[in-house]
């Protein structure tokens, strides 16, 4: 009883420790298209082409606002259609931009090894430049916790303000949960030591009474009386 309270105390401690001082290990990070500008286009029989992106073993990501050559279109990261693809640790993806064909396959603009440690502080960001096909820029920032990047950008008053509170807090609530679990440490201990010691007291106790009759018995008392 006394041992599992300190022992699920200890795990819920470490777990918080794990995750205030180790965030990247766990951590999804969404890639998004800020910007692309297609050159060319590859399938005659369509007046507008129809460009998707697609990572293998993913779903394609469909890219409905690039119609025309030669114009530099710009994403929020919010459309319906974001994130491209997402990254769970530091392993690449094979992918690439295409264009649908109705009658054979699927043209290729380009594919590459897209990576988490492509995207470079302080905001995350990878530029991939394929001559003749399209130019294309991609937002990562959650990459950079992946591969251990530190972001170099001042955070806004606000965001900071809160990140120190939110370190005061963590900080406040660790010390109470270590007090707490060296309190119930030491109080098994000393529970530990009462009920070791009642049992020598015992013993001795039993080991005195013994003795004293073995001495009985060599006088002959316990014939007398």
């Amino acid at each position: 009883m006394f041992m599992s309270l300190p022992y699920s105390l200890l795990l819920l401690f470490s777990s918080i420790l794990f995750f205030t001082d180790f965030p990247g290990l766990v951590v999804s990070a969404d890639v998004t298209l800020s910007s692309i500008e297609i050159f060319t286009t590859h399938e005659w029989l369509r007046a507008t082409p129809a460009v998707y992106f697609r990572c293998k073993g993913d779903n394609k990501t469909n890219l409905p606002d690039v119609k025309k050559t030669n114009v530099s279109y710009t994403f929020k990261g919010e459309e319906s259609w974001q994130p491209l693809t997402n990254f769970s640790g530091k392993k690449c993806k094979r992918c690439g931009f295409y264009e649908e064909d109705k009658i054979l396959y699927d043209d290729v603009f380009d594919e590459w090894e897209l990576c988490p440690s492509d995207f470079t502080a302080p905001d995350g960001r990878y530029i991939y430049f394929k001559e003749n096909e399209f130019n294309a820029s991609f937002l990562c920032l959650d990459c950079l916790n992946i591969t251990g990047v530190s972001v170099s950008a001042p955070p806004a008053k606000n965001q900071d303000h809160s990140k120190r509170e939110m370190h005061v807090a963590v900080i406040v609530l660790l010390t109470i949960l270590g007090s707490a679990i060296l309190m119930l440490v030491t109080l098994v201990v000393y529970k530990y030591w009462q009920k070791r010691k009642r049992e020598q007291d015992q013993a001795r106790f039993m080991k005195l009474f013994e003795d004293g009759d073995d001495i009985e018995d060599e006088l002959g008392l316990g014939t007398i009386i």
